[in-house]
C-alpha cells in the first residue's frame, strides 16, 4: 500500500492493525454511481452506507437537471446525458473541495499496468463492463471480496490535474471507474486528495474521528458537510462557535444544496440557516440512519435572505444552546452586527423595551418584533414536491423512483390538514413547521 493509500486509510477507515483486518462496511461501500433502470436520472444504492456520498452527489445532478439544463423532460435523459451529467457532477464537487489558489486537483484512479491483467470478468450482470481501450486497466466488477481491501489499495495511485478543464477532461475520461466496482470510494478518496489530508483534519474537531465508521459503516457529519460545502466541519450551525474554550467549527456559508435532519426534531442539534435555506430547493434529509432526497422546481423557496431572517440568524449565533433568547448584555453585539443603532443610551432604552420585568434576557420574538415588523414571505402556499430514496428496498415494488407530493404551508393559526405524521414530515418541519404533505403514492417515502 502506497503512503497517500495509507493515510487516506486512516482518515477514512480507522488505523488498520496488520493485514487483512479491513473494516466490515468497506464490501458495501465498494459500488459505483449507476444509475436505476426505472428513474433514468436517479442513482441506486445497493446496500447501507455509501448514502453519505451517493446523496449529495444526486442532490447536485438535481441542481444540474433542474436549473442548469435545457432538457425539458428532466427525467428521461439518454446514456450520454447520464454520463454529461454524472462527469460535469462529480468535476464541480472535486472544484468545491479545492483549496490550491493554482486549481490543482489530485485523483485516485487505477494504477496503470502493462504487464499485469488486472480486468476480469463481470461477476456481476447488473455492472457495465470496463472500457477496454483505456490505458488505465480496471479490475472493473470483482466482487469486493475478491479484490480485497490491501489489494484494492495497492492497486490505485495518485493522478495530479493541474487545471478546472483537464480536471473535467480527465473525469470524463474515467466514467467507466466512476461506474464500475469501487467508484464511489474513488470518488471520495479524490475528494479527500484534492482537499488535502491535512486540511480535513483541521477541519474536523476529534482527531479520532473517521469520516465512516469501521463498524456500521455510516459517513460522518464532516463527511455529509465536505461534500455540500467544501469544508469538512463537524457541525450544521452557522460560523463557529465558543464553548467551554472550545472552538467549534459550522457552515460558513450558504451551501448551494441544503441539509435538514430528524435528530433535529429530536432536539439533539440545530441546523443553521446556511444549509437550512439554501440557493436551490433542495435537501438532503437525514435520518438516524439513512439520507435521502427532498426537492423541488420552485425557486421562490430560496429567495434571498430577508433581513428578518438574516436577524434571526445573527440573533442565533448569541444563542448557541439555541434557548431562544440571550443575555441582556449582548443585546449591543446583536445590534452592532445588525448594523442597527447602537448608541448605548437607545440600546438601554430597547433593554428596558424589551425586557420589562428586568429578567436580563432579550427573547427572539419580541427582537423581531421590535425591529423587523410586518414582513411578508414570498413562498406560495402550495407546490409540488419530490423524494428520492436511493435504496431499492426503500422503495414501492423495489424500484427506485422519484415520490411526487404536494405541500402545503399554513399559518399557525389555520386549521390542520390531516395528513401523514411521518418521519419525512417530521424532518421538514424543522424548517416548515406548519408544513402539510399529500403524496400521490398510497404510502409516504421512507427516510430509511
Amino acid at each position: 500500500m502506497s503512503e497517500f493509500s495509507r493515510e487516506v486509510v486512516e482518515l477514512v477507515w480507522g488505523r488498520q492493525t496488520g493485514a487483512g483486518a479491513a473494516p466490515s462496511p468497506f464490501r458495501r461501500w465498494s459500488q459505483g454511481f449507476v444509475f436505476s433502470e426505472t428513474e433514468r436520472t436517479a442513482l441506486e444504492q445497493f446496500e447501507g452506507g455509501p448514502c453519505a456520498v451517493i446523496a449529495p452527489v444526486q442532490a447536485f445532478v438535481l441542481k444540474n437537471l433542474l436549473f442548469n439544463a435545457e432538457n425539458a423532460n428532466w427525467r428521461e435523459i439518454s446514456e450520454e446525458e447520464q454520463k454529461s451529467l454524472l462527469c460535469s457532477t462529480l468535476s464541480e464537487l472535486l472544484e468545491s473541495a479545492c483549496q490550491s489558489q493554482a486549481h490543482t486537483f489530485s485523483l485516485a484512479a487505477w494504477s496503470r499496468r502493462k504487464n499485469a491483467d488486472v480486468a476480469v470478468e463481470n461477476a456481476d450482470p447488473s455492472q457495465p463492463e470496463p472500457s477496454r481501450s483505456t490505458e488505465q486497466h480496471t479490475p472493473a466488477a470483482l466482487p469486493a471480496e475478491e479484490i480485497g481491501f490491501d489489494r484494492f489499495h495497492s492497486l490505485i495511485h495518485k493522478q495530479t490535474v493541474s487545471s478546472v478543464c483537464e480536471l473535467r477532461e480527465v473525469v470524463l475520461s474515467l466514467y467507466d471507474s466512476w461506474r464500475n466496482k469501487f467508484g464511489v470510494l474513488l470518488f471520495l478518496y479524490s475528494v479527500i486528495l484534492t482537499k488535502g489530508i491535512e486540511n480535513i483534519r483541521n477541519e474536523i474537531e476529534d482527531p479520532s474521528e473517521t469520516l465512516i465508521e469501521p463498524v456500521f459503516g455510516h459517513g460522518s457529519q464532516s463527511l455529509i458537510n465536505l461534500l455540500l460545502s467544501g469544508r469538512a466541519a463537524s457541525n450544521v450551525w452557522d460560523g463557529d462557535r465558543e464553548c467551554s474554550g472550545m472552538r467549534l467549527k459550522g457552515i460558513h456559508e450558504q451551501a448551494s444544496v441544503g441539509f435538514l435532519t430528524l435528530m433535529e426534531s429530536l432536539r439533539y442539534c440545530k441546523v443553521g440557516s446556511f444549509l437550512k435555506s439554501p440557493k436551490y430547493p433542495i435537501w438532503i434529509l437525514g435520518s438516524e440512519t439513512h439520507l435521502s432526497v427532498f426537492f423541488t422546481k420552485e425557486l421562490a423557496l430560496v429567495a434571498p435572505e430577508s433581513p428578518s431572517e438574516q436577524a434571526r440568524r445573527v440573533f442565533q449565533t448569541y444563542d448557541p444552546e439555541d434557548k431562544g433568547f440571550i443575555p441582556g448584555t449582548l443585546l449591543e453585539d446583536v445590534m452592532k452586527a445588525l448594523d442597527l443603532v447602537s448608541e448605548p443610551e437607545y440600546v438601554n432604552l430597547m433593554k428596558s423595551k424589551l425586557d420589562p420585568e428586568g429578567l436580563g434576557i432579550v427573547l427572539l420574538g419580541p427582537f423581531l418584533v421590535e425591529f423587523f415588523p410586518d414582513q411578508e414571505s414570498g413562498v406560495p402556499d402550495s407546490f409540488s414536491v419530490f423524494h428520492y430514496n436511493g435504496l431499492k428496498q426503500s422503495n414501492h415494488n423495489e424500484k427506485v423512483c422519484y415520490v411526487e407530493g404536494t405541500v402545503l404551508l399554513l399559518g399557525f393559526e389555520d386549521p390542520m390538514v390531516r395528513t401523514d405524521d411521518t418521519p419525512v414530515k417530521r424532518c421538514l418541519q424543522t424548517k416548515w413547521p406548519y408544513i402539510e404533505l399529500l403524496w400521490t403514492t398510497e404510502r409516504s417515502p421512507s427516510l430509511n
